[in-house]
């Protein structure tokens, strides 16, 4: 099984270009926004170090807006309780398609937690900076400034950029990103054929 971990701005296509590789995809952003929905657990941690803003649940993520915007520490206590769940529900998701020639790795801290293996190939899409406005502005619940403090505590786009092997220009048009996806997995097979 080969793993492809998926790199990126906020806001780039990430997932999107992950959907159409064809794979089984781990997506980290629905599988967070599924443990506020559903897990009790990560509420009750989150109410507890965060008493003054985690009050309901499911988990509003109003609340968790809050929490960040009041404090810097904050989005690290809430990473930690959070990213913990998410490896586990990982590692079964790996479990579970063992079997797949390929799966791919949609988490938008990859790098920043080390989820990433020493031979997993990195690509990095590459997206026009007005158009990943146009994207983010689309989104519910589009802050600004929470951006900013997520974008604060990833790597630097050049860093990730450098690590990739592959890079795919997002042109946000099915067409175009099919066929690098297509190239660049017909040029991983024919890797694995002559090694």
């Amino acid at each position: 099984m080969i793993r492809i971990g998926i790199l990126g701005a906020i806001g780039s296509g990430k997932s999107y270009v992950a959907k159409n590789f064809g794979y089984p995809v781990f997506n980290a952003d629905y599988e967070v926004s599924k443990l506020y929905k559903k897990n009790r657990k990560v509420y009750k941690k989150l109410k507890k170090i965060l008493p003054k803003y985690i009050h309901t649940f499911p988990i509003d993520k109003i609340e968790l807006s809050r929490a960040i915007l009041k404090n810097n520490s904050n989005l690290q206590k809430i990473i930690k309780i959070v990213h913990k769940e998410i490896r586990i529900k990982m590692q079964s998701f790996i479990n579970k398609n063992k079997n797949k020639n390929f799966i791919i790795l949609d988490i938008p801290l990859l790098l920043e937690n080390k989820i990433n293996k020493k031979k997993d190939i990195l690509i990095y899409v590459e997206s026009n900076k007005a158009d990943i406005i146009r994207i983010l502005k689309k989104r519910k619940n589009f802050n600004p400034k929470i951006l900013n403090k997520f974008k604060k505590i990833q790597l630097s786009l050049a860093y990730k950029k450098k690590c990739s092997r592959f890079i795919i220009k997002n042109k946000f048009t099915k067409k175009s990103v099919k066929d690098e996806i297509k190239k660049i997995l017909k040029k991983i097979k024919n890797e694995r054929n002559c090694s």
